[in-house]
C-alpha cells in the first residue's frame, strides 16, 4: 500500500469537494423534507465521472478501483452531502458495476457498463427478503427454467431505487436450499428490467434518507431470457460476494464521512458559541468526546483503505471489509452523537442538519449488514465458534 497523496487522488478529492460544495446541507435538507430524488446531483456525479470509476475504459469508464470510489464517497459525505454521498453511488456505480465487470458476459458488459458510466442507467439490487432478513442464503425468490427462459417469483424488501431503477440485479434460488449440500450453492443472479408488468413496487415510509425511496418489490411470473443470468447458474453466491464487499466499503466511507461532517460542523459552532464567558468548545467535556471519536474515524478510514487495496488486488478481503465497516460506523455514530450534544438544544433543530445526519448514520448500523453480523464474521475469523 502507498499512502502518498498522488496528483490523481488530490484531483479526485478536490472534484468531490467541489461537487459537495454545490450540493451541500441546505440542498439535502430540502430534498429530504420534500421526499424528492436529487436528479441534479445524480447528473453532476456523471459529469464528474464518478459513476464510471469502476468501469473499464473500453466501456467508457475510468478504470479505477474501490480505493478511489471510497475516497469519493467519504469526501462527498464529509464535505456536505451526508449519506447521499454514498447512497447515490454504492448501488449502481459500486455494486452493479462491480458485479457486471467481474461476472458479466461480453454482451452484458456492452449493454450496461457504458450506460452506468454515463449515469444513464440506474440499478437496484434485490437481495433482502421479509423472511430471510440478514440470512441471504435463505432467500425464497425462485427462478425456474422454462425452455430458454427463467420464470421468477418472489418478493423483496428494503430495495433502494426500486421505484426509479431501470434494472435490478435479483438474487434468487434456482435450486432450493434443502436440495443443496452447501447453503451457498443453488443461488443465481439475474439482470431484470424494472418496467416488466409482473413487477410491483411499493415504497416503505421510513425514518430518514427520504431523498430516495426504499421499497417492497413483488415479482410474479416475470420471464427473463437465459442470457440475463449474471454469472453461472447455481453458483451466483461468489458473484454476489464481489458486490457485497464494495457495499461494505461504501458504508464504511459513509460512517467516517458523515461523522466528520457532523464533527467539523460542531467544532465550528463550538468555537463561536459563547456560554459563561468562553466558547463552549474550550471546555474539554465538549471537545474531548468529539476528538476521541474523530481519532477513531481516522483509524477506521485506514482499515477501509486496506480493505479497498486488497479488493483491488483481487485478494480475499472479507475480514478487512467487516472490520472497516464495523469500526467506521461505531466511530461515526459516536461523532454525530457528540456533535449533536455540542450544539445543545440547537442540535435538535432541522436548520443545523445534525439531527438529519443522526438519522442517516444510524441506518449504517443496520445495513448493508448489521453490526452484530459484522462482529460475527470478525469473531469467526479470530477463532470463535460459528454463531450462525
Amino acid at each position: 500500500m502507498n499512502f502518498e497523496d498522488t496528483e490523481e487522488r488530490s484531483m479526485i478529492r478536490s472534484t468531490a469537494a467541489d461537487v459537495a460544495a454545490e450540493y451541500g446541507p441546505e440542498y439535502w435538507r430540502e430534498k429530504e423534507e420534500a421526499g424528492e430524488f436529487g436528479e441534479e446531483f445524480w447528473d453532476e456525479l456523471a459529469a464528474a465521472g464518478f459513476h464510471g470509476l469502476l468501469v473499464p475504459p473500453e466501456y467508457e469508464g475510468a478504470g479505477m478501483g474501490i480505493q478511489e470510489m471510497g475516497l469519493v464517497m467519504e469526501t462527498l459525505c464529509a464535505e456536505g452531502c451526508g449519506m447521499a454521498g454514498t447512497w447515490y453511488l454504492v448501488l449502481t456505480a459500486g455494486m452493479a458495476a462491480a458485479g457486471i465487470k467481474e461476472s458479466g458476459t461480453e454482451a452484458q458488459k456492452q449493454t450496461y457498463l457504458p450506460d452506468i458510466a454515463n449515469g444513464k442507467r440506474n440499478f437496484s439490487i434485490g437481495i433482502t427478503e421479509p423472511e430471510a432478513g440478514t440470512n441471504t442464503l435463505n432467500v425464497a425468490t425462485r427462478a425456474e427454467k422454462d425452455g430458454d427462459e427463467y420464470v421468477l417469483n418472489g418478493n423483496k424488501a428494503w430495495i433502494t431505487f426500486a421505484d426509479r431503477a431501470d434494472n435490478m440485479i435479483l438474487v434468487t434460488r434456482t435450486t432450493p436450499r434443502d436440495e443443496v449440500e452447501r447453503g451457498t450453492d443453488g443461488i443465481s443472479l439475474f439482470i431484470i428490467d424494472m418496467d416488466d408488468p409482473g413487477i410491483d413496487v411499493s415504497p416503505i415510509p421510513k425514518h430518514g434518507i427520504n431523498y430516495s425511496k426504499s421499497c417492497e418489490v413483488f415479482i410474479e411470473d416475470v420471464r427473463v431470457p437465459e442470457e440475463n443470468l449474471l454469472g453461472e447458474e447455481d453458483d451466483g453466491w461468489w458473484t454476489l460476494v464481489d458486490m457485497l464487499n464494495p457495499e461494505r466499503i461504501g458504508f464504511a466511507a459513509a460512517g467516517t464521512g458523515i461523522g466528520k461532517l457532523a464533527a467539523d460542523t460542531a467544532i465550528e459552532y463550538a468555537s463561536d458559541r459563547e456560554v459563561f464567558g468562553a466558547p463552549v468548545g474550550s471546555h474539554q467535556a465538549v471537545s474531548f468526546p468529539i476528538t476521541k471519536a474523530y481519532a477513531r474515524m481516522e483509524t477506521a478510514a485506514l482499515m477501509r483503505e486496506k480493505a479497498s487495496w486488497l479488493y483491488d488486488q483481487g485478494e480475499e478481503c472479507g475480514y478487512e471489509t467487516n472490520v472497516a465497516k464495523a469500526t467506521a460506523v461505531s466511530a461515526g455514530i459516536e461523532a454525530v452523537k457528540q456533535s449533536m450534544q455540542a450544539f445543545g438544544g440547537w442540535g435538535y433543530a432541522k436548520e443545523y442538519d445534525v439531527e438529519r445526519w443522526w438519522r442517516e448514520i444510524n441506518l449504517t448500523r443496520l445495513a448493508p449488514v448489521s453490526q452484530q453480523m459484522a462482529y460475527n464474521h470478525i469473531g469467526q475469523h479470530l477463532g470463535f465458534p460459528r454463531s450462525y
